[in-house]
Order: structure tokens, then sequence, then C-alpha cells
């Protein structure tokens, strides 16, 4: 086995040493094991590549596994998600995808035997009740009075509850593990509690189901997972988990914990990013805006942008918030070698080249993407009457404005240089109609003029634009750290420019063809993406990301 030159981060050393020792036989299966209540976000992208990525670097397999352990709160649409997730990514699951529900009869006779030996009780405390008796890491534990029946009271009381002879919330299944230990996990957990509830895969088969922490370690021994790596915040869990397998005799499979992603400017919790579509603040899982992986999706990122930026993120033992510029580099630099130059217009204002024929139009040739030869051209009518962007006209510009002005020349792109000779303005004193000349000689690629420039600004053919909207996203906070103003809720800091829609843009007609989804860089005006709101006869953009970090700039 040879893991490469690089060096290995912390998770891939015990791996190797794993490897090296011959430990289950030099074998490596990881899983990705997600609970099906939300959808998935930029965190759980690090997650998956980290899985999936240790099983392909050392010839090992994963497993796809929903946690479906709570039916109050998963649905099958939050299942399909996740899975059109995992593959945009790039990565195949071993077999099928598989349920922690498909162990449900295992789990119980597991806890059926943590019965018989003693280790497990039924308590008829409620869970506030519960709650009340833990104590604190320095407090004991108040016994339940019910923590010393017998096993045989135990399994038939157990029983009765999988039979639904006990109402909801009435009674729950307990570990007895210790009243004492500082870690709050090992303080008799709930193992098991009854809820009246249909399950999207079982249907009411069942009324009693596994808590979270029962469920998951078991469902790692169950499929022999080698290394279960997940998030810091389940260090506490481990010796809870491993005192199942001790007690149950089971798969070791052991836990590694590494530090989640947290994103500045946005929220990591599928909790919060739930509120935000049910209260309307979002206009859905996929909002452009989220940091959902179908958000992402649906924004332009691609799957490889994600894959290099979990890459640059690294492997960490501690906790830290990564700047969203980085991810958003990311998928500049892929982008920049992927994504087709095309010419949009976003705020439009006439411009008029006087001296040009007004009944002809030539088609210029432009080079797709000149970072990949083989993407190869198209070519672009040229014509009197164009659009260029608002912005890059001044009537009064300064001294370092080099696009068109009053008496300046400016170069439009893949075409002439034209000189800049008169506008007009409305009753309201604002520019509608620039005015300039061309010199024939200037065509390019083949100029002969001897006319200077000092700029290039893109047009497009008024005859041949294709209107479309575009949309404009920026970052969905206008804060750092959304959640940590303890006097506030998250949801005042959202920031209220997140999104700007332009109705009235214009792109170049080889893109009326173009399809949700496709990716491209507007010369000069950043990468957009054709959204799935998009028909036949109305093209909509998002702006993927600008061309250059301008955040920084605006705070």
């Amino acid at each position: 086995m040879n893991p490469g030159k690089t060096k290995l981060n912390f998770i891939e050393q015990i791996v190797h040493d794993d490897i090296e020792m011959n430990k289950h036989g030099a074998r490596v299966h990881t899983r990705f094991p997600p609970e099906p209540n939300g959808y998935l976000h930029i965190g759980h992208a690090k997650s998956i590549c980290l899985n999936f990525g240790l099983a392909e670097k050392y010839g090992g397999k994963t497993n796809l596994r929903f946690d479906d352990t709570n039916p109050t709160k998963e649905e099958t649409e939050y299942v399909d998600a996740i899975k059109r997730d995992v593959e945009w990514l790039g990565f195949k699951w071993e077999g099928k995808e598989l349920y922690a529900s498909d162990y449900f009869e295992q789990l119980y006779q597991f806890a059926e035997k943590l019965i018989n030996d003693g280790k497990a009780f039924v308590d008829d405390c409620n869970v506030e009740e519960i709650r009340f008796m833990r104590g604190t890491p320095t407090v004991p534990m108040t016994p339940s009075p019910y923590r010393d029946r017998s096993p045989e009271e135990n399994l038939e009381l157990f029983r009765e509850m999988r039979a639904g002879k006990h109402p909801e919330g009435s009674k729950v299944l307990r570990a007895k593990i210790s009243l004492t230990s500082p870690n709050m996990h090992l303080r008799d957990p709930i193992m098991y509690r009854i809820l009246f509830a249909h399950h999207h895969r079982t249907g009411d088969a069942w009324c009693i189901y596994p808590m979270y922490d029962y469920a998951h370690g078991q469902s790692d021994s169950i499929e022999e997972i080698t290394h279960s790596v997940c998030t810091l915040e389940f260090e506490n869990h481990r010796p809870l988990y491993k005192w199942f397998i001790k007690q149950l005799g089971i798969f070791p499979s052991r836990q590694i914990e590494f530090a989640r992603l947290n994103l500045n400017y946005t929220v990591m919790s599928k909790r919060r990013l739930l509120r935000l579509v049910e209260e309307g603040l979002v206009t859905g899982w996929d909002d452009p805006r989220m940091p959902t992986i179908s958000g992402l999706r649906r924004r332009g990122y691609s799957p490889a942008a994600v894959r290099n930026f979990a890459t640059r993120v690294g492997v960490a033992k501690r906790d830290n918030v990564i700047d969203l510029s980085l991810l958003e580099f990311s998928v500049r630099e892929d982008l920049n070698k992927t994504a087709p130059r095309v010419m949009g217009v976003l705020n439009p204002i006439k411009l008029v080249i006087t001296n040009y024929p007004d009944d002809k139009t030539e088609d210029l040739p432009l080079v797709n993407n000149p970072e990949d030869e083989s993407m190869g051209s198209r070519t672009i009518p040229f014509s009197k009457h164009l659009y260029i962007e608002r912005t890059d006209f001044m009537e009064d510009p300064p001294n370092k404005f080099f696009r068109l002005a009053p008496g300046r020349n400016v170069r439009l792109k893949g075409a002439y240089i034209i000189n800049c000779t008169d506008f007009v303005k409305d009753e309201n004193g604002e520019v509608t109609e620039v005015h300039a000349t061309y010199y024939p000689d200037s065509k390019s690629g083949s100029d002969t003029s001897g006319v200077k420039s000092k700029g290039v600004i893109h047009f497009i053919s008024q005859k041949e634009a294709v209107p479309v909207e575009v949309r404009l996203y920026d970052r969905l906070f206008n804060v750092e750290a959304p959640l940590g103003h303890e006097d506030k809720d998250f949801t005042e800091f959202l920031n209220k420019d997140s999104l700007t829609v332009l109705d009235k843009a214009f792109v170049e007609p080889s893109l009326v063809a173009a399809k949700p989804g496709d990716r491209f860089q507007f010369m000069r005006m950043g990468y957009f993406c054709v959204d799935s709101d998009s028909t036949d006869n109305h093209l909509v953009f998002n702006r993927t990301v600008t061309l250059k970090d301008g955040w920084k700039k605006k705070k």
C-alpha cells in the first residue's frame, strides 16, 4: 500500500498505521451516515469528501447509510436529495444505500441482551424528570426509582412497549452504566422511546425507536466499519459507543473525530436552515444564497470546486472558522479553467456607431476560453446599434478611467476601436444613448489603423441581443458570526441586499440554447449559471461569483 509521498493528515496516518499493522486484514471501510431530516450543507460536503476520499486513497469501500431513527423529522424527500448531492460531488457508495432502520430488529435484540445481562432497564420517569435527576459533571445523578427492576420485569415491560401497550412518553429504555461519571453521556442514557409515528420506510411496524446514540455506533459495528469518521461534537459520545461494543461483544469500529467545517457569513445548522425555509426567508433549501449543496449547485458551483475547497481546508483536530472567500476562490479557480467566455450586458445603455453602415452585420470570431484552446471559438454579431454596460461610459471621467467618454477611444472586445463623439440624455438628465465613430482599419486581429486605445469593453448587438433575467447574489448575512449575539436572533442579521434582480439585461445570441446548470463567464462581469427557473422563452442567470473578491472593499 502506497499512500503517496505527500504529508498525511492525522486521520490518514491512523488509517495508514492500521494497514501497516494488518488491522482488520488491512481493510478500510468508511461510511457517510447523514440523518434524513434536512438537506446537506457545505459542512457535510467536507465529510463526504473525507470519508469517500479515504476509501478511494486506500483501496477501500464507503457505505451511504441513513441514520433514520426519528420518524417525526425524516422524509423521503431528504433521502433523495442527499443521494443526489453525494452523486453530484462525484462519489459512489458501496452497493445499495443502507439505513439504520434496516437494523431495527437486530438493534432490538441487542437491547434485549443488555436487559438480560442487567445492563438496561425500563424507566417510567418522563424525559423532564430524567433530565432533572441527571445532575451535573460534578454532582452525581439521582438514581431512577426504577433502576433496580429485575431483568425479567424489564424484559416484559420492554416487549409490551414494542407491542404498543404503553402510551407515548410513558416509558423509556435506559442503559445502566453510571451515576457519577463526569461524562454525562454515560449517566444511564436513554436507548429507546415510544413514538407512535409513521416511519418513511418501516411504516407503522414499530412504535419504539432507538435513540441516535444507541443506533449509530451499533450500525457501524453491524456494517463492520473500520474507521468511523465524525466531527468533534461526538468526541464525548465515543466512550458510550465503546461501552455498547464491549457489552455486546460486537465488531469494534474505531471512531475518529475531526473539526467540523464552519464558514463565516452563514449558519451551518440544518435546524436553523430549516427555519429559514419554513419562515420564507429564503425561497427553499436550494436557494442560491443557502450553504446547502443543492443551493451551491443551483448557484453554479462545480463539484470540482467544492472538492478542491474541502482539500484546501484540510483535516484538523480543532474547530475553526473558514473565510467564505476561500470557497469563492476555489470556485473562481475552477470556473476560470472550465467556463466559456461570453458577453452579457447587465445594465445596458445604447451605443450607436454613426459611421457604420445601417444594414451591415459582421460575424466576428472570439475564442471560448483562452485557458483551454480545445473549447474552440464562436462568432458574435457586430452592427451599427449595440448595447454596452452603463458603467462603461462617463460624461466627465477621472484621469484613470480608460473606458468610453467624450473624445476618448476604447476598443470593443473582438471588434473595432471607437471614438465617443456625443451622447443623449432624457428629461431626468440620465444618459440614454452614446454616439461614436469606428476606425474601419482597427479590427481585432488585423489592426492597421495605428490608433491607440487603453481600454477594452464588451458589447452586444441590439438586433441579436437575447433578453434575460439576472440574479445577483451576495452573502446571506451581513455579519461574520450570525450566531454570536446572545441578545439577538440570528435572522436579524440577514443581508437585505443578498439578492438583486436585473430584468433588463441582455446576452449574446450564442446563449439562446443554454440549459439550466450551464456555467459561463460574462466577460468583465463575473461567473454566471443558468437557473432552474429558466424556460424556453425566458432565460434566468444566477451570478455564481464575482471575478474578484470585492467583499473586503465593501466592508
